[in-house]
């Protein structure tokens, strides 16, 4: 299983939020791109960059530090917040970034979609975030009535790459990952997922490493690595055990 190190730029910094809270951060690194050479140094193989700024503006906000994480350490980053045009995306790919991450835009608008996808084979990825099963956008402000499961399916079909499924209540709070929420919407699709949201515990790790043969290929963790709770070795050698 693939261990995802977060990095969430706000203000130029790297922080984590509380569930979602743009005012209840933490900073832990000044630099987004200091953070990004820690957690390859740790032996990071991928990172996941959000540009928490850009999620609410709607428009990418930190395109330096993402082009120099990208053109920095070698890792493949995948990108996020405020990806909402064709412009953006190839701007985000020629940076170098290895497949961007569309969550509000794969909800309101099915042909962008469709037609991203169709034009980056590959790269396109769809972040779905929730509350109570229910889709959240626009940076999580805005609550939507689908529930995750129905646009999971739908974005499958319009040629999404994978899925990030983010439980909003859990993310921040080294709750835990919610394992049955996860569960149900790798069942009902084909394409990979990757889990976001909650991780606490090397036991975490363990859950989610249970679901592969489901089709969860990966987590992304945020502060659990930031507060020291286990080290990224810890969580690379637990999800490369056999559950």
């Amino acid at each position: 299983m693939l261990i995802i190190p977060a990095i969430d730029i706000k203000d130029g910094q790297c922080v984590r939020l509380f569930q979602g809270e743009m005012d209840k951060e933490t900073i832990y690194f000044a630099s987004p791109v200091e953070a990004a050479k820690h957690w390859v140094g740790q032996g990071a193989e991928f990172l996941h960059v959000v540009d928490l700024d850009g999620a609410v503006a709607g428009r990418p906000v930190h395109k330096l530090e993402v082009a120099a994480i990208c053109m920095g350490f070698g890792v493949p980053v995948e990108l996020g917040g405020g990806l909402r045009s064709r412009e953006a995306i190839e701007e985000a790919l020629a940076m170098g970034v290895e497949r961007v991450v569309v969550g509000t835009a794969a909800y309101e608008d099915q042909l962008f979609l469709r037609t991203a996808c169709e034009r980056f084979p590959g790269k396109i990825v769809v972040g779905i975030d929730a509350r109570e099963g229910r889709v959240a956008i626009k940076g999580w402000k805005e609550n939507t009535s689908m529930d995750a499961v129905e646009l999971a399916e739908r974005c499958e079909k319009d040629g999404a790459s994978r899925i990030i499924y983010t439980d909003i209540s859990r993310d921040g709070t080294s709750l835990g990952v919610n394992i049955e929420e996860t569960a149900r919407l790798a069942c009902s699709v084909k394409i990979p997922i990757i889990a976001s949201g909650g991780v606490g515990s090397l036991e975490d790790i363990r859950r989610l490493k249970g679901l592969e043969k489901d089709g969860v290929e990966g987590v992304i963790v945020g502060r659990a690595l930031y507060a020291g709770a286990f080290t990224l070795r810890e969580a690379i050698v637990a999800g490369s055990l056999i559950p």
